[in-house]
């Protein structure tokens, strides 16, 4: 009886064709070590000077990191940029959650680049005060213009310093001017103190506002009203139009109560619909009116002096306040001073003089 023939299992594994290697070993050893170096802070200088936003996203980054061993890298780009800054226009937007900012300052920025402006947007994103995340969404919110070649958008975390604005926006300032942003938009969380930090950075504060949400000057911060140079109503589209105008009115009359700014200009009140993209040329117009006015009375330069001694003290404020906690020996007794006093051992005000006293000896 013939013996049945030997037929393969289905199963059984038949060697394949021999892969290539997709990258050699000493091609893949180039592209670890390229990553492992870091460029020079006169290589990212000069390609922030060359208008390479990929130089000046990585510049960035050493600005607002925490460690310490990136401070005198992060300080020689700053002095390395700051003879080619300070020639643009300082713009600041806040309005609560919900108001637009993000569709406002798209519509904007694309009104203002085919102008011929080239314009860099840092948004402030909301940190979680319990996980200290942030969303930094503003990149998938403002699509049109992310794309544009003439305008950059920075995301950053505002992290747990004043008001919810980013440590070092100051600084990234000089950065994006250095490399040839002539139109800075600052955008606020819209939240808190934030409003007051920006200010102090900016040359025009606008606070965007939408109407038909109730009392148009109820929770209105005085402090909020006083600091804006314009107040812009924002969604003045379809059934909304008649309470844009209405809300306008009543803003105007609300703006007369304040007293006179130092800068001569009399703060206006004006609608927009950043969905459909009208109103938008007014606001440009009347940012242009206030930096005619405050130019040929030469308040613009005397409040941009003010800011850059006002940053001073904040710097030194902040660096002092750092030093503190990363002393080492102050850490140790920080923790024991914290115990005392949530057992009522001593009051905090003793603990706290106690700690002082240590640390300046």
């Amino acid at each position: 009886m013939n013996p049945k023939p030997h037929h393969p299992s289905a199963l059984h594994e038949k060697d394949g064709i021999p892969q290539p290697e997709s990258l050699s070993v000493s091609a893949l050893e180039k592209i670890v070590k390229s990553r492992k170096v870091q460029p020079s802070a006169s290589e990212l200088i000069n390609g922030i000077l060359s208008h390479d936003k990929v130089a000046l996203s990585r510049a960035i980054t050493l600005v607002e990191s925490t460690n310490t061993a990136h401070l005198a890298k992060a300080n020689d780009i700053i002095n390395g940029c700051l003879p080619y800054a300070n020639q643009s226009v300082r713009i600041g937007i806040t309005g609560v959650p919900g108001v637009g900012k993000s569709t406002f300052i798209e519509a904007f920025g694309k009104h203002l680049t085919s102008l011929g402006k080239k314009v860099a947007v840092l948004a402030v994103d909301p940190s979680s005060t319990i996980s200290h995340g942030s969303i930094l969404g503003d990149k998938t919110r403002m699509e049109e213009l992310v794309k544009d070649e003439n305008a950059y958008i920075r995301p950053s975390a505002s992290g747990e310093t004043l008001g919810g604005v980013a440590r070092k926006t100051r600084e990234t300032i000089i950065l994006c001017e250095a490399a040839g942003f002539d139109t800075i938009i600052i955008e606020t969380v819209g939240v808190g103190q934030s409003e007051t930090a920006v200010h102090s950075m900016v040359d025009f504060f606008l606070l965007l506002k939408i109407s038909g949400a109730g009392d148009e000057l109820q929770g209105i911060k005085r402090g909020i009203m006083e600091m804006a140079d314009a107040i812009v109503i924002n969604k003045a589209d379809g059934d909304n139009i008649n309470k844009a105008k209405l809300a306008k009115t009543e803003f105007n009359r609300a703006l007369h109560l304040f007293p006179a700014k130092n800068s001569g200009w009399i703060p206006t009140v004006s609608t927009c619909s950043a969905y459909e993209k009208t109103g938008i040329d007014t606001v440009w117009k009347t940012i242009s009116d206030y930096l005619h006015l405050v130019k040929t009375n030469q308040y613009f330069e005397k409040k941009r002096q003010e800011q850059n001694q006002f940053w001073m003290m904040e710097t030194i404020d902040e660096q002092l306040k750092s030093n503190f906690y990363n002393h080492p020996e102050i850490a140790v007794l920080l923790e024991e001073n914290k115990k005392a006093v949530a057992f009522n051992e001593i009051s905090p005000f003793a603990a706290a003089m106690a700690l002082l006293g240590k640390y300046f000896r």
